[in-house]
């Protein structure tokens, strides 16, 4: 892991995340074929280095969230050789306010009713590890990992 502090780390992914919005949202680690993987917006990254999406309450998406939280999110930008994987812990959280506040006009295509559309919830993920491709070094750099050993 390269040397990276907290806040290096969490305005990293910050800037991967702005660059690369949408990513494959991977929910059933143990299948690892690639059937629980969907494309998903991410809308915001906060300064705890939380990644924040919009879901329908009823999706799949939050159905297998609530059976098993580890979540993988597969980033790729290829014009900019930009690549990068997140590994985290998902949440599923229903609270209109910060509903409005992420909303984006692009989320108009899955909820009808806009901001107040009363099927949205919000999917936190917590990453955990976070690594990303190096064009100059040509390999993975590891940049975000979180102690468990508090």
């Amino acid at each position: 892991m390269e040397n990276f502090t907290h806040k290096a780390s969490v305005n990293k992914l910050k800037e991967l995340v702005e660059n690369n919005k949408i990513c494959l949202f991977c929910i059933d680690l143990k299948a690892d074929d690639g059937s629980s993987c969907s494309p998903m917006q991410a809308l915001h990254v906060c300064d705890q280095g939380n990644i924040w999406f919009l879901s329908d309450v009823d999706s799949e998406k939050n159905s297998a969230i609530k059976k098993g939280n580890h979540v993988q999110l597969i980033f790729s930008h290829s014009d900019s050789n930009s690549f990068f994987i997140v590994n985290g812990q998902a949440e599923i959280i229903i609270d209109q306010e910060k509903a409005e506040e992420l909303w984006e006009p692009v989320a108009q295509n899955w909820f009808a009713d806009g901001k107040n559309d009363p099927n949205i919830s919000i999917i936190k993920v917590k990453p955990q590890m976070a690594y990303y491709w190096d064009t100059n070094c040509k390999r993975m750099i590891s940049f975000f990992k979180v102690n468990h050993n508090y």
